[in-house]
């Protein structure tokens, strides 16, 4: 009885997580890939070539997507150098009489 409980209740979230319910659709696609279009402001040819490109299988993200995700750099951490203390050279000796 416990059992089925269970299983009853982790069912929705099991389909929630399945990787098919992830992917868009054609139709959603195309609505990105207009978006992506306008917000270019491309028209004619370059418009039509982007939502091509745009439609073609793989991950295709605007160049602006991609600027935006890109981390800022990170600063190189300069390791700290011991240096030995440097020696005083030694006073004249006192001049002779």
């Amino acid at each position: 009885m416990l059992r089925t409980i269970a299983v009853i209740g982790l069912l929705p979230l099991l389909l929630l997580a399945s990787p098919a319910s992830a992917a868009p659709t054609k139709a959603q696609k195309m609505e990105t890939c207009k978006f992506g279009a306008d917000d270019q402001k491309l028209e004619g040819a370059k418009r039509n070539a982007f939502i091509k490109h745009c439609m073609a299988q793989g991950n295709y993200e605007p160049p602006g997507r991609k600027v935006a995700k890109k981390p800022a750099p990170k600063k190189p951490k300069t390791p700290a150098v011991m240096t030995a203390p440097v020696a005083q050279p030694a006073p004249p000796p006192p001049p002779q009489q």
